[in-house]
């Protein structure tokens, strides 16, 4: 793009299946672990969960993305956002016990800098 900015690569569907998957095993331990239901996620964890896995649909920064924690950009709403931040400190020591590759893959991406244009 001239004198512009490229826009960065949207992430590729594998991408969004492992991001979508890692989200769901969290908000799934957090609910089995929290709230009284038989099958988790609840109704209210399902709609956490959908609107994660929205968030990083449309992530503007793409291939360049990190972990929604250390993102500048912050596109949860307020109370989705301290909801979710909830779910993943609950979840996420506890992951490295029960999916130890999506945990070790979640923190390694949380590793990746931004570039900030």
């Amino acid at each position: 793009m001239a004198g512009g900015k490229e826009p960065e690569k949207k992430l590729t569907e594998a991408e969004l299946q492992a991001e979508s998957e890692t989200v769901r095993l969290m908000i799934e331990l957090y609910c089995r672990d929290h709230h009284d239901c038989r099958k988790p996620p609840c109704d209210d964890c399902r709609k956490l969960l959908s609107y994660a896995v929205e968030r990083v649909r449309h992530c503007p920064l793409g291939e360049q993305r990190t972990t929604c924690g250390k993102c500048p950009i912050h596109c949860y709403k307020p109370s989705l956002r301290k909801r979710i931040q909830e779910v993943m400190r609950y979840a996420g020591p506890r992951m490295v016990r029960e999916h130890p590759r999506l945990a070790a893959r979640h923190m390694l991406k949380g590793l990746k800098k931004v570039v900030q244009g």
